[in-house]
């Protein structure tokens, strides 16, 4: 019991754009919503207190993320729902929701629990794994894909110019099997101007990684064609995201769907205060579209 206590408050995620995403929701008294990613429950907590009878559908790949939500959301009881799995997996059956958030990539607690393998920051086995009952790790990635397809993921989804020159060395020097055997790895072949630059030069391929590792555009990608089916009229969906790749497909579907109207032309991003407060939420965006009134779709 003593073990399961300390993962749970281990699992503490500082959730971003808060009072802007439940602003844009526009939360009804006895609605009924959906957070896709809950993390550590911190935006599921605002929805359920910002008006009464709320009632909460939550959804995370990530067991303990699930396990420190239901202890946070416990004072609500029976409103709240909880589902482990991928999003893009999640079948609602005939409901609908009033309002349906997501908040996509690495939690903060699970950057800063080293044995997950999502940073480089301390030594770890390369892991990566959003859920941990999948079989597929970064490890399994690092140590067997060929050089072409690891220099293809890392610029695909890393955005890593020296793609070809940084999987050359993996390949070299695997097998690696941990966090910082690979930062050092990558460190080793880059340009001194680069191993010293603003971000660290291993910051893209992990990103990459977890992306791959976690199938984590194409999970994306099913749940933003899903989601809008899953909304009542009028009923709002948010969601936020933490690079180009994620934003960049978030526009173009909340934009192309025949169900949704957009209410956010340009993506919403913290204030001066919140970047001071939290630094990892630099980066974030949310964007906003409604169901139309009209058209509800081939689901109904």
């Amino acid at each position: 019991m003593k073990t399961e206590e300390v993962k749970k408050s281990a699992f503490v995620h500082v959730s971003v754009l808060s009072q802007e995403l439940v602003a844009y929701l526009e939360i009804s008294p006895a609605g009924h919503y959906l957070d896709a990613t809950v993390g550590g429950g911190g935006h599921s907590q605002l929805i359920l207190a910002a008006a009464p009878d709320v009632r909460l559908t939550v959804i995370d790949r990530d067991a303990e993320a699930i396990a420190a939500a239901q202890a946070k959301l416990a004072p609500y009881g029976d409103a709240v729902q909880f589902w482990q799995g991928n999003f893009a997996q999640y079948q609602p059956g005939e409901r609908l929701f009033d309002g349906i958030i997501a908040d996509l990539g690495v939690s903060s607690a699970q950057l800063d629990l080293p044995e997950r393998g999502f940073s480089f920051r301390h030594p770890a086995k390369l892991d990566m794994r959003m859920d941990q009952r999948q079989s597929l790790t970064a490890a399994d990635i690092i140590n067997h894909w060929d050089e072409v397809q690891l220099a293809d993921a890392f610029y695909q989804y890393g955005e890593e110019r020296l793609s070809r020159r940084i999987a050359r060395r993996i390949v070299e020097q695997r097998p690696l099997q941990t966090t910082t055997e690979l930062a050092d790895a990558i460190a080793s072949c880059v340009p001194r101007k680069y191993r010293y630059g603003r971000i660290h030069p291993a910051t893209r391929v992990f990103q990459a990684l977890r992306i791959v590792v976690n199938q984590e555009m194409e999970s994306l990608e099913t749940f933003l064609n899903q989601a809008p089916h899953w909304l009542k009229p009028g009923g709002r969906i948010g969601i936020i995201s933490f690079h180009s790749l994620e934003d960049r497909l978030i526009k173009h579907r909340l934009r192309d769907s025949p169900l949704l109207q957009v209410l956010t032309k340009k993506p919403i991003t913290p204030q001066a205060e919140e970047l001071q407060e939290n630094r990892r939420s630099r980066s974030a965006k949310l964007r906003f579209a409604q169901r139309r009134e009209w058209g509800m779709g081939n689901r109904e």
